[in-house]
């Protein structure tokens, strides 16, 4: 979780991130990870900006071949 996702306001003063929001990106995580561990995998969770959690991660594993991750794009409106 990206702490920048959830701090501060967006377009208008409304939250970038409010509460019914959070709660299913909660449920959905959780979800996710009784699911892959109901078929003998593992989720990591990290709370931190990407860039810092990744190069942590693959310090911390030692031996990693490739990293993919997706950056969401944001669309702009324009009034």
């Amino acid at each position: 979780f990206d702490p920048r996702h959830y701090l501060g306001t967006h377009c208008f003063g409304f939250p970038r991130t409010g509460p019914h929001r959070l709660r299913f990106l909660l449920e959905s995580v959780k979800d996710l990870r009784e699911t892959l561990k109901k078929r003998g995998s593992t989720l990591v969770v990290r709370k931190g900006k990407p860039e810092d959690v990744v190069r942590d991660l693959i310090t911390q594993l030692g031996s990693v071949s490739a990293v993919a991750f997706h950056e969401a794009v944001r669309e702009i409106l324009k009034w």
